[in-house]
């Protein structure tokens, strides 16, 4: 079982890169998954921003100065729900 474990970790760490974020970065924010945003599913849009990062909370989190309807949202976001602004 040990074993298993061990190379599934192994496996997991090859393949995933951990975000690269830094104060500072501009960032987009997902969409799809808040009902705050107005408008029918359809026609919203996926992401909104850009955003600055204001700190980092561990390798899985960041906070945003958010504005706009995204303002009442509380600032902590996970990794999972943003990308970088090109």
């Amino acid at each position: 079982m040990k074993d298993s474990f061990k190379y599934e970790k192994e496996r997991r760490h090859k393949s995933h890169k951990p975000p690269d974020f830094k104060l500072g970065d501009l960032v987009l924010v997902s969409t799809l998954d808040l009902n705050d945003i107005k408008g029918p599913n359809k026609s919203k849009d996926t992401s909104a921003g850009p955003f600055m990062i204001k700190a980092l909370h561990g390798p899985n989190a960041v906070q945003l100065e958010l504005t706009g309807e995204l303002m009442k949202k509380h600032p902590g976001l996970p990794v999972s729900l943003i990308k970088t602004y090109i």
